[in-house]
């Protein structure tokens, strides 16, 4: 059982519109060995993971997938539901899964979801281990490899009160980012996104949170605000202590200012001996010591957000209580054994720790963990009401004083803080600080919001929402515009295009694709950036009011899509020959069902751009959540007709006018000769790149003027399409630069040469080393009818073959040609175009494929520049 490969599909994908873990993996021998022909095997999996009894699988019922492990199923299926379990035990619970045979033998695809990459491919790691262990009778340490699956989670699983923010930004179906591995968050895309770090939002103010870590300013704020605070003083010696005590009033708390856990802090101090060993003590911990008048009470959290008050909570630190004859340690362990304390704090409480820090803590009381507390005596293991080290908070949101939560939302508003935890001491939230002593001791940024989530006592509060409703007007999903693109062949000029069209002053337009990230028509990156990473990219970009995003193959089967909504999804076609045999996908309706994933993502109010000529393509509407926009240059196309007939929208060209039909009803936008991409509405294929294009503008809610105005000003050259059917005349022959790398596209381009007066034609051309044999050879075929001279060459792009085998396998398609009577071979694709362009003749038509864009077009602007090259 060995993992061929495995991916993180970190966006919707084949499987699924979640992420998951998507692993390959060979079986070996055990590829013929079902659960109920290893003996003990079942038996020792379910003793190890009886949660596993909750796992319904195929059966559909509690205890399913045990019936399918004694009726016998292959471990591919076992290791998926093993995977789950332990990312369930770590605190990650998942519910989905799949184990599907490939086409390869013995190798099975394993999938899992996961709300953590990391843990999710430790879990599948640890899952191999125990499957392996049970069966072949090996012990395994379960209760360890659980440990440290949890450890895993606690370090890189968003915290509770980001989490609760995140999925109540998903319940207003606004998306999400995580920018880092730690609580850094995107809330939304592009020019649209708030971002959150913990509680704090983006709309925090750098000066309010610096004011909040000052609390002596902090306080001395708020008491000139007049409301009741407990204000405190720096003091800078003994007697400057003293001499504040009587200037404040007994008893005092002197503390270090920045004390963790409540270190060095004394408190209910009344003579000055008690204030020097205070003062001494504190020093210990930080130079700078603080004096306040102490004040006896309940502790308690108000939570405001906005501007108001959401949740409060009665806060209480780690503590036991003495009984006079077990020691303390002994308290901790049998707290920590109570039922209520389940270890991870996800369920309940969790464990009171006896760490260094508790050590510490207890010291300040005079205890070490073997003493002996009185009975009924009060000790404190820790003094923060911190959840994750044992706190208790009961949620008292209902009870607070209609005037203290007046009170707290000015606080926050003094202090300049949107989201604001502040600290209260009262005998009673429920009257009013001032008619019983009560005071503010505090301010905070980025409050803990654990304690109203799932406090131990009360009714959860929902403060995500509330963070949420904040920073995000009713309504607003916080996404911009996004269109992707698709296809086999056409999907970088349609992408191009319709971020040309999409154009108009005070919108920024973003664009990924083949040839890099553009922002407003500059590359700001260079390269091929169709895949995931550089949409999501381009989606971070807080510029960016609408994206294109051109949506090739290989990153949706690699990491899933960047999106899980697109306003407009276009598929231009599902060719031959392209990337087949690789991934599994073996036939066009195999990369048919990867490109309809865009299609699926279509909002409700957006629209699927599909093409009515292609079978596969026009029956992705189906799976389609929104309206459809059909294109074909036919009107007649029996697709276009059914779909007008039933109040559909459709594109194509009617006696030369590109028209846009609505029902009955049809606009004649322009003649379609004069879209410069089509060559005077020569290039069929181009022609349909408009019509794609066009149909695109149209569901984006462009309006037609600017359309026919964008259509007008885009043209097929170096600099708006380079590399896609870029037409030049040089020496008196007519050359044609194009990407096109597949037997669709060549068969297109070969008929869109009937176009043009030339008879005789020279190709440049080659092959990555990626396309199956049959198709390779298939090009060979083409060029061999299409073209009177052949020049071949190799690039670096050869994948696992052999130097030279994918020239033999072109020269096997062009082997009897009935055209091509001179085949030449050229290393390296620049060369090749140079060889061609100082030995084309005059009157001859030169299609040089550019299978490197960038390189391409960088060499034709330089040799074209030469005196004696004469190009235009």
């Amino acid at each position: 059982m060995e993992f061929v490969k495995i991916l993180a599909l970190r966006g919707p994908n084949i499987w699924a519109y979640f992420p998951v873990i998507e692993a390959w993996v060979d079986l070996g021998d055990l590829k013929d060995s079902p659960s109920d022909s290893i003996p003990g095997f079942s038996e020792r999996l379910m003793n190890w993971l009886p949660g596993m009894i909750e796992h319904r699988c195929s059966v559909g019922e509690r205890g399913g997938f045990f019936e399918r492990l004694r009726r016998g199923t292959y471990p591919a299926h076992i290791l998926e539901h093993v995977t789950i379990e332990l990312q369930t035990l770590a605190g990650s619970p998942v519910g989905y899964g799949r184990a599907r045979e490939s086409s390869t033998e013995g190798i099975y695809k394993v999938v899992v979801k996961y709300k953590d990459e990391t843990l999710a491919r430790e879990c599948l790691a640890a899952a191999r281990e125990l499957v392996l262990a049970a069966i072949y009778d090996r012990p395994f340490d379960l209760a360890t490899a659980v440990a440290h699956l949890r450890g895993i989670a606690r370090q890189n699983l968003l915290d509770p009160g980001t989490d609760a923010i995140v999925q109540a930004a998903r319940r207003r179906n606004i998306p999400f980012l995580r920018m880092n591995t730690g609580n850094l968050v995107q809330l939304g895309t592009g020019s649209r996104q708030r971002r959150i770090l913990g509680s704090g939002t983006g709309q925090t103010g750098v000066v309010a949170e610096s004011i909040a870590r000052d609390e002596v300013l902090a306080r001395d704020l708020l008491d000139s605000a007049g409301l009741p605070v407990t204000r405190c003083y720096p003091v800078l010696n003994e007697a400057d202590a003293w001499e504040t005590t009587e200037y404040i009033g007994l008893p005092v708390t002197l503390r270090p200012r920045n004390g963790v856990e409540g270190l060095g802090a004394t408190a209910h101090l009344f003579t000055r001996e008690q204030v020097d060993a205070a003062y001494q003590r504190a020093l210990q911990v930080d130079a700078t010591v603080l004096m306040e008048r102490t004040i006896t009470g309940n502790r308690y959290r108000l939570l405001v957000v906005g501007g108001r008050l959401v949740a409060a909570a009665q806060c209480q630190p780690a503590q036991v209580t003495g009984d006079g004859v077990a020691t303390i340690r002994a308290l901790v362990e049998r707290e920590n054994r109570s039922t209520r304390r389940c270890g991870d704090g996800e369920a309940g409480l969790c464990q009171i720790p006896l760490d260094e820090l508790s050590l510490a803590v207890l010291a300040d009381q005079g205890f070490t963990p073997e003493s002996v507390a009185d009975a009924g005596a009060t000790v404190l293991v820790r003094r923060d009401a911190d959840l994750d080290t044992g706190g208790t908070a009961i949620d008292v949101t209902d009870l607070v004083a209609p005037v203290t939560a007046q009170q707290a939302a000015l606080a926050a508003q003094i202090v300049g803080l949107d989201v604001a935890g502040i600290d209260v001491i009262a005998s009673d939230i429920s009257a009013p600080l001032e008619s019983q002593g009560g005071r503010m001791v505090g301010v905070h940024a980025s409050p803990c919001l654990r304690i109203h989530l799932t406090p131990t006592e009360g009714e959860p509060r929902p403060v995500g929402e509330a963070i949420v409703d904040m920073i995000f007007a009713p309504g607003d999903t916080g996404r911009i515009p996004i269109a992707a693109v698709t296809g086999t062949n056409g999907k970088t000029t349609v992408s191009r295009f319709l971020a040309h069209l999409l154009q108009r002053p005070g919108t920024s337009v973003g664009l990924t694709c083949t040839d890099g990230i553009y922002l407003d028509g500059q590359r700001i990156v260079a390269g091929d950036c169709s895949g995931p990473t550089s949409a999501r990219n381009l989606l971070m970009h807080p510029r960016v009011d609408v994206a294109v995003l051109e949506t090739a193959r290989g990153g949706i089967l690699r990491a899933g899509l960047a999106f899980n909504e697109c306003q407009v999804a276009v598929v231009t076609n599902i060719g031959e020959g392209d990337h087949l045999g690789i991934s599994d996908m073996n036939t066009p309706e195999d990369l048919a069902r990867v490109k309809c994933g865009i299609v699926e993502l279509v909002s409700q109010r957006g629209a699927a751009v599909l093409n009515a000529a292609d079978p596969l393509v026009a029956g992705m509407a189906a799976k389609c959540p929104g309206p459809v926009i059909y294109f074909a240059a036919d009107p007649a196309n029996l697709v276009i007709q059914e779909h007008l007939a039933a109040g559909g929208r459709a594109v194509f060209v009617r006696a030369g006018q590109l028209v846009l039909a609505s029902g009955a009803t049809e606009d004649a936008l322009l003649p379609i000769h004069e879209v410069p991409v089509t060559q005077g509405g020569r290039i069929a294929f181009e022609v349909e790149n408009t019509l794609a294009a066009t149909a695109a503008a149209w569901g984006m809610d462009v309006s037609r003027e600017a359309i026919a105005d964008g259509l007008r000003t885009f043209a097929s050259d170096l600099e708006k399409v380079p590399s896609r059917f870029n037409v030049m005349e040089y020496r008196g022959a007519t050359v044609i630069v194009d990407y096109g790398h597949n037997s669709h596209a060549l068969r297109a381009l070969i008929d869109a040469l009937q176009a043009f007066p030339q008879t005789r034609r020279v190709a440049v051309f080659s092959s990555s080393g990626d396309r199956r044999d049959a198709d390779i050879v298939l090009m060979g075929q083409l060029l061999g009818a299409g073209f009177d001279r052949v020049i071949l060459y190799e690039d670096n792009d050869l994948y696992r073959r052999k130097p030279g085998e994918i020239t033999t396998l072109l020269r096997q398609g062009l082997a009897g040609a009935a055209r091509t009577s001179e085949i030449e071979y050229v290393d390296g694709g620049l060369n090749a175009l140079e060889h061609a362009l100082r030995t084309v003749q005059p009157g001859e038509l030169l299609v040089a494929q550019a299978h490197l864009s960038d390189p391409t077009v960088r060499f034709l602007k330089q040799f074209l520049a030469q005196p004696e090259a004469g190009g235009n």
